[in-house]
């Protein structure tokens, strides 16, 4: 019986000293007293989760951008190059036409 007695007294003791520490960290803030050590920030990683399925064919689209990009770019060039700057936006609608059509060739 002595021992439940001693077990019990213990675990109360562990409450209360648990008890007393989240007041202390309640009352003190950010703000410890001088003789407190102060622990550095935990920095806890996870690997993200994933809750969309992934990008079918990667490379089509990134072609796409570089593309739009390309076209961007060549819409807003100062010069004609005697003509050459439209007929390149041209063939970058046609890839895009072409790369648009690959996609929903695979559906």
């Amino acid at each position: 019986m002595r021992s439940r007695l001693a077990r019990v007294g213990l675990s109360m003791s562990v409450v209360g000293t648990i008890a007393a520490m989240g007041a202390a960290s309640v009352a003190f803030g950010s703000n410890p007293p001088a003789r407190m050590a102060v622990l550095p920030p935990v920095v806890v990683t996870a690997t993200p989760v994933r809750t969309h399925k992934a990008e079918p064919h990667p490379e089509i689209w990134a072609a796409i951008r570089s593309l739009e990009h390309a076209k961007d770019h060549l819409q807003h060039a100062a010069h004609d190059f005697g003509g050459h700057r439209v007929e390149a936006i041209g063939a970058i609608d046609a890839a895009l036409h072409q790369l648009h059509v690959c996609l929903e060739f695979d559906r």
